[in-house]
């Protein structure tokens, strides 16, 4: 199974838009998880035409998506539990405070920061930010991820976007 995974798009703003890339992707996966930061419910709405959408609310989302959507959730990915939260706090101790938030997860999904993280601990969980496929912020690129996973295994990708 492959997910594709977005967080803070914060659209509609300007010009901005997903870049065609990210949406062939978004079409291609069998799950698009966001992390949070749409902004406005005709962005989530624009996702679910993509492809089956699982996501968290953010801290600058309307409150037409604050109603809509929770601000956490537990996922199955081909076997693997995932976690989903927004804002997974400070760098220091993040590992292990998003482990305890999500008890039994074999890995959380998080946003916020703009800048993509993958971390994995020494008994194998770990935590990912897709960074942002619109807003990239402190980053070097606008980025998106995917995940695989397969036989109760999970791999992380980070894709740089055109």
């Amino acid at each position: 199974m492959r997910a594709a995974i977005l967080a803070d798009t914060h659209l509609p703003r300007g010009r901005r838009s997903l870049p065609r890339t990210c949406i062939a992707r978004l079409r291609s996966a069998d799950l698009i998880i966001h992390a949070g930061d749409f902004t406005a419910l005709s962005v989530l709405e624009q996702l679910r035409e993509y492809g089956k959408l699982a996501a968290v609310r953010g801290n600058v989302d309307d409150l037409a998506i604050r109603a809509a959507l929770p601000a956490r959730i537990e996922l199955d990915l081909g076997g693997v539990r995932l976690g989903v939260i927004h804002d997974a706090g400070r760098r220091a101790g993040r590992l292990e405070r998003l482990r305890g938030l999500f008890q039994g997860a074999d890995a959380v999904i998080f946003g916020h920061s703009h800048l993509p993280l993958h971390e994995v601990a020494a008994d194998g969980f770990q935590i990912f930010n897709p960074g942002s496929p619109t807003d990239r912020r402190r980053a070097s690129t606008h980025t998106m991820g995917i995940a695989s996973a397969a036989h109760g295994r999970l791999r992380f990708e980070l894709i740089e976007l055109d």
